[in-house]
């Protein structure tokens, strides 16, 4: 038996295919489509050979990819149990600290639990860098304390409209340039850079003796700029969802 993970993203889909008895994070298939070829997504699923007993899905992208989704999953594995993950006031380890539970994104709530299944008993930043930048804190206990929201690295260079609608314009793992850059180009990354960076570095700062998750797309790029080093996890939210799965199944309720 399998599940079916999916993290419907500002920009793509992301899904990742988990046995039942798979341990954290270890995928059987996995893959992605942009928002606008998300048909590609039931021929992945052909290919994989996909036929999961019951689907979770993380959607931040809208009632537009909900619809879309449902109408591939619906022809895929119609016996499948599918649940649209929502942020609640505790869930898989988790306690649900914002004013309004419900009002917290179902994707910053699912890193979290990610985050805590993987550094379980130790305080937590966990930043999400993607399309938007989430920088969010976790006690050792569990409890999702809150965060921050900002502009991703591409919405940061793209606003500054000097053909860097395509940053980073760097390979991943290069050198940071300098803090005071000598040409405009290299002040344009580094300033964005070091935003994204001292967004996390001023939350760890804030969340004493904690340790850093940071994960993304651009977390390759921003992970240099920090101050002290990250655990790099891929897709975050993803562990989260199957973390959830995982916590269940060991209380009995899936």
């Amino acid at each position: 038996m399998s599940w079916l993970l999916i993290d419907a993203g500002n920009t793509r889909v992301k899904w990742a295919l988990a046995d039942t008895d798979a341990p954290l994070g270890t995928w059987t298939a996995q893959g992605a489509a942009p928002h606008g070829q998300l048909e590609e997504l039931a021929a992945q699923w052909l290919a994989a050979g996909v036929a999961p007993a019951s689907v979770l899905v993380a959607n931040v992208a809208g009632g537009s990819v909900r619809a879309a989704l449902e109408q591939q999953l619906a022809a895929l594995a119609p016996d499948a149990v599918i649940e649209w993950f929502a942020s609640v006031p505790a869930r898989a380890g988790i306690v649900n600290g914002y004013r309004n539970p419900a009002q917290l994104g179902c994707d910053r709530f699912a890193a979290a639990i990610g985050a805590h299944a993987l550094e379980p008993g130790r305080a937590i930043v966990v930043a999400n860098c993607g399309t938007a930048t989430t920088v969010d804190a976790v006690t050792a206990h569990g409890t999702f304390i809150g965060g921050m929201i900002l502009p991703g690295l591409g919405l940061m260079a793209a606003s500054l409209a000097r053909n860097t609608a395509q940053l980073p314009q760097i390979a991943p793992g290069a050198a940071v340039p300098p803090v005071f850059a000598d040409n405009t180009d290299d002040a344009i990354l580094a300033g964005c850079l070091n935003a994204q960076a001292g967004a996390i570095d001023r939350a760890l700062a804030g969340h004493a003796g904690a340790g850093c998750i940071i994960s993304g797309g651009a977390a390759v790029y921003i992970a240099p700029a920090l101050a002290r080093p990250a655990r790099h996890v891929d897709n975050i939210v993803m562990i989260g969802l199957h973390a959830t799965l995982l916590a269940e199944r060991v209380n009995g309720l899936c």
